[in-house]
Formats: C-alpha cells, structure tokens, sequence
C-alpha cells in the first residue's frame, strides 16, 4: 500500500544505508524491505544507477538506500495524513 503524502529524498551520502542482495531480489522487492514500500524503487534505482539494467540480483551486491522523508500532504484532511 502506498504511503500517504509527498515523498522526498535526501541526497546526501551520510543519509544512506547499505542492502546487500539476495539471490533473486528485483528492485520492488528490495525498495518494499528497505523502505515498506515499493513504490520507491524509483529512489533505489535513482542511487544506484550503475545496476540500472539489473533486473535480478545475485547475492552479494551491496546498494545504496537512500533515507525517504514522507511529509504529509497538506491537501489531505488531518485524519487522512498518517501522521
């Protein structure tokens, strides 16, 4: 499920994490592990962009995760915000 809110991301090398991959783990996988949502995997991809043709991993590739801010969307009514 998608999270509510506009969603930013950090750009800074101190704001991100390492995920070393699996066997078989897709871009949607490791975005819903590392973040709880895989509709960030644009933001994995946008940090990793030397295994941008990468589909399937193997084990043992280590990948950059950025730190995701969700800020609620104003727009929303308070109750709707998540917050």
């Amino acid at each position: 499920m998608k999270k509510q809110g506009v969603e930013k991301m950090t750009t800074s090398v101190q704001d991100m994490t390492k995920y070393t991959t699996i066997a078989g783990d897709r871009w949607d996988i490791i975005a819903y592990k590392t973040t709880g949502s895989e509709f960030n995997l644009d933001k994995l991809m946008k940090a990793n962009v030397e295994y941008i043709e990468t589909v399937i991993f193997p084990a043992g590739v280590e990948l950059n995760i950025p730190k995701i801010n969700i800020e609620p969307d104003e727009g929303l009514p308070v109750w709707k915000r998540g917050n």
